[in-house]
């Protein structure tokens, strides 16, 4: 995981931020001979940030799907049937070969 570590004196003041945990727990051996209490705390980088806006999603539209696993020539155009805005319908699936 990506971070940094933060050493801070008894009062929670922060002295450095350390790019390894070795840096920080010397920094915290040298600083502890003279005064008691001093600490350190990891904090992690953000990972990658996506962004989810409704503008970004895939087209629904033109979607082909496969009816037999994989077979040659067994791929179907589906016929998509728009529903009015907030109208619910129940799904019945079509069985039939």
């Amino acid at each position: 995981m990506n971070g940094y570590y933060s050493v801070f004196n008894p009062r929670g003041e922060k002295i450095a931020d350390c790019g390894s945990e070795k840096d920080a727990v010397n920094l915290l051996g040298m600083r502890n001979r003279r005064w008691e209490g001093h600490y350190y705390s990891f904090i992690p980088l953000p990972g990658d940030i996506i962004d989810v806006s409704n503008g970004k999603q895939l087209p629904t539209r033109d979607i082909v799907v496969n009816m037999d696993g994989g077979v040659g020539g067994s791929w179907k155009e589906v016929v998509i049937k728009e529903l009015p805005q907030n109208c619910q319908e129940p799904f019945i699936p079509d069985f039939h070969d």
